[in-house]
């Protein structure tokens, strides 16, 4: 069976195979890893492999909080929110007018409503 582990190197990322007794290891910037992690989970896509799902069936979903976000507008007058996700790198997530106006009303709304109806909803 093969091994594979993922550790630190510096500011680097170290992806290692061992199978039998062959090794090999990698070394990656963040910029290639972050490379290597969007073609895996296309190829992944291409072959009918979604996302991991819990035992309801749901989408996992990672559940982070955020020091700071930004709300702004790109170079194009599109609506930017940014902010840094846990331990992801940060990112920057564009919005046409009607995600931004859909989001802006639902935070308005869970905002406007009674503390306590929030936490019947699951706390959202």
């Amino acid at each position: 069976m093969a091994g594979i582990s993922v550790t630190l190197d510096g500011t680097n990322i170290q992806l290692a195979f061992q199978k039998g007794e062959q090794s090999t290891a990698v070394v990656m910037d963040p910029h290639a890893a972050r490379s290597l992690v969007k073609a895996l989970s296309q190829l992944l896509s291409a072959i009918g492999e979604g996302p991991e799902t819990d035992e309801d069936g749901m989408e996992e979903m990672l559940d982070v909080t955020s020091p700071t976000i930004d709300i702004g507008m790109d170079e194009n007058g599109q609506a930017v929110v940014a902010l840094q996700a846990g331990t992801l790198a940060p990112f920057m997530l564009r919005l046409k007018d009607n995600e931004a106006r859909h989001i802006a009303n639902s935070l308005l709304e869970i905002l406007n409503s009674p503390r306590d109806a929030r936490l019947s909803l699951g706390g959202h």
